[in-house]
């Protein structure tokens, strides 16, 4: 059936995109793991990893049970499409799930997080300030003023917030709360919590989207067995032993 190697085709190139977005999300989500406690939150990213992999193993199924056009085949292939569907399925409602919690994990995260920087020994922690504040054009958790609360700004005794905070197109600002222009205006919080969702919303799209692309690929596996059931000589070789 030209159709259901078309399918095969595409299932193909989907396990790879699959895959590719599962990557992101983690790769992504390092940059991002201070700010959240609940590691729970990339099981939708493990999921569809493990989905892609196994998406690339059905479609080696699908290719050997078409060039055999095995009854048998296109039914295990079928079967284990319907599986992979309902798997897909719970990565939308986890996504949906875990993207609701990521506000709450910040906001009980990153306080901690702010407060414990070191800008002279910078720790993992550190280092994910600075680089989230350069990255995402923000300083502080709600403005630049909540540095001045925390134990770092108090030690220094300078009146100065981390370089991170300072625009990037300004090559000679130190940082000082004396020239507020200087630095970013926006807090961080929000924006990592917009980040966060964002890259669980590709988690959810994706899985949305080739949920809908193995519907028609059983849909296709089911017409061609509709069509070998009603051939009589596709009956007649089946009854003989051989493979049409």
């Amino acid at each position: 059936s030209k159709e259901l190697t078309m399918f095969l085709c595409l299932l193909q190139a989907a396990a790879g995109i699959l895959c590719y977005v599962g990557a992101y999300v983690f790769i992504t989500y390092d940059d991002y793991d201070h700010f959240f406690e609940d590691v729970y939150t990339l099981i939708p990213a493990v999921i569809i990893i493990a989905v892609g992999t196994l998406l690339f193993i059905i479609g080696l199924i699908g290719c050997c049970a078409t060039i055999r056009e095995s009854r048998c085949g296109l039914a295990t292939f079928v079967i284990i499409l319907l599986l992979v569907f309902v798997t897909e399925v719970v990565v939308v409602v986890l996504g949906y799930i875990y993207r609701a919690k990521v506000e709450d994990e910040v906001d009980h995260s990153i306080r901690k997080v702010y407060n414990g920087y070191n800008g002279t020994n910078p720790d993992a922690a550190s280092r994910a300030i600075d680089y989230v504040q350069r990255q995402l054009r923000c300083c502080g958790i709600h403005n630049y003023s909540d540095w001045e609360n925390t134990v770092w700004f108090k030690q220094t005794k300078n009146n100065s917030v981390p370089l991170s905070c300072c625009k990037a197109a300004l090559s000679n600002c130190t940082g000082s709360l004396t020239r507020p222009m200087d630095l970013y205006s926006e807090g961080c919080e929000a924006l990592v919590v917009k980040k966060l969702q964002e890259i669980m919303m590709y988690v959810i799209w994706a899985a949305l989207a080739f949920a809908a692309i193995q519907l028609l690929g059983m849909l296709c596996a089911c017409v061609v067995l509709c069509r070998r059931s009603r051939d009589p000589a596709y009956e007649l070789l089946i009854a003989g032993g051989t493979y049409a």
